[in-house]
């Protein structure tokens, strides 16, 4: 085999454990995470997974990552294919909720999960999850303040907030009535701050 066929073969065995860590991290927390639990659950030798990872943080680290990545994936991206403005600011919410309700995470949502777990435990696990929610703020902050198509004096900071606490309440209790509440208060929202109303797709 090719160097650069091991290499493939190694990003692939990479990827496909650290799928199974995340939707492990979202059931039994991420402080649960060990080398031997992983590769139990994914059918390989724990002295395999050391040449990845050599210590449980840096397996916590690489997982943060890989959720990073899959948000990415599954709620920024298609959110960001809208046009700027209301339609985007309600994209990125509208998919988010529809991550959770896929159930592609046994756990629903890997990063309030761990931000509940690591919020009282200083250290370079709780440190990288500030991070994470700082960026991902700042991200709901400026869609929001992209939006020609807001009324003047909507606050983006607070148009965020009100993203956010919506999503993470959907998430702690999930329920289909959770989650159409938490559509119908955001949708209800923009209208009242959008410049067009009927730029907004109609809630089924």
């Amino acid at each position: 085999m090719t160097q650069d066929g091991r290499l493939l073969r190694g990003e692939r065995t990479r990827t496909a454990v650290l799928d199974q860590a995340l939707l492990l991290a979202t059931v039994d927390g991420l402080d649960g995470l060990s080398l031997g639990q992983v590769a139990a659950a994914h059918g390989v030798s724990k002295s395999g997974l050391f040449a990845h990872w050599r210590s449980k943080e840096s397996l916590q680290l690489a997982v943060i990552d890989h959720a990073r990545a899959q948000w990415t994936e599954r709620v920024i991206r298609p959110a960001l294919a809208e046009p700027a403005g209301v339609r985007q600011v309600w994209s990125v919410h509208d998919h988010r909720l529809g991550f959770y309700e896929s159930g592609a995470l046994p756990g629903r949502c890997f990063f309030a999960n761990a931000h509940f777990e690591f919020n009282a435990r200083p250290g370079v696990i709780r440190d990288r999850l500030a991070t994470e929610q700082s960026d991902w703020m700042a991200f709901l902050t400026r869609v929001a303040a992209e939006g020609a198509d807001l009324r003047p004096g909507t606050d983006p900071a607070q148009l965020a907030y009100l993203i956010e606490s919506l999503g993470v309440c959907a998430v702690m209790r999930p329920s289909p009535a959770s989650f159409r509440h938490a559509r119908r208060v955001l949708h209800d929202f923009l209208r009242t701050v959008a410049i067009d109303p009927d730029s907004l797709p109609e809630l089924t």
